[in-house]
């Protein structure tokens, strides 16, 4: 099976297992974090998705990798080299993505490490407020796993994320013009209202619309 051939297999096979799902290709597309032009370009068989995305599509069918590339219509014996090069190449990915929950767990421990271990050094130097390196840890911890979903192209948290990390940032703001200003400015809390309703806004303005029938 040549690449061309294996573009088309995988197109009609991502149509039918989506139909059978009586989803729609925006519908798919929003579960990918993709575009339903890019669905659609999929299943023309003009593109073809990346390893990762293979094996969620795979996952959220609830099939194997292998019936999205094997055609039907030919013997297993036929499926080719192209088809079992990206099989080994899933093999890969499955291995790197069970580890992701790992990597951002210890992360985050990382992150809270650190300021505990600033917390103690600074206490025992009998300096006050030391409990402010957990306040800057905050937004700290949300800039780290933002920066690793981001480069696996896992969009999923990024709102939830993105709060957190303004809110940390003002309670730091806050925290630090009390320690070193001794200033209790409380109404800075007042800007992150409209910055809530800005980064609702934001992800709302690039949901893709449901579509009524399957496309």
């Amino acid at each position: 099976m040549n690449d061309e051939k294996l573009k088309v297999v995988l197109g009609k096979n991502i149509a039918l297992f989506r139909k059978q799902q009586s989803l729609t290709q925006a519908g798919l597309a929003e579960k990918l974090n993709y575009s339903d032009k890019a669905v659609s370009k999929w299943e023309r068989g003009e593109s073809i998705p990346d390893v990762l995305t293979l094996v969620q599509i795979a996952e959220l069918f609830g099939i194997s990798v292998n019936d999205l590339l094997t055609d039907p219509n030919e013997l297993p014996e036929y499926t080719g080299v192209v088809v079992e090069k990206m099989e080994k190449a899933v093999e890969k990915t499955l291995k790197r993505k069970a580890d992701k929950p790992s990597i951002l767990g210890l992360s985050s421990i990382l992150v809270w490490f650190v300021a505990l271990l600033a917390f103690v050094v600074v206490s025992s130097l009998e300096i006050g407020r030391s409990w402010m390196a957990f306040i800057y840890a905050i937004p700290v911890n949300a800039i780290v796993l933002l920066s690793l979903l981001s480069a696996w192209r896992d969009f999923r948290l990024n709102k939830t994320l993105i709060s957190v990390l303004m809110w940390g940032a003002l309670l730091s703001i806050h925290g630090s013009l009390m320690v070193f200003a001794d200033l209790n400015i409380w109404k800075l809390y007042l800007l992150g209202i409209p910055g809530q309703l800005a980064i609702l806004l934001w992800f709302r303005m690039f949901r893709k619309p449901k579509e009524n029938k399957n496309g």
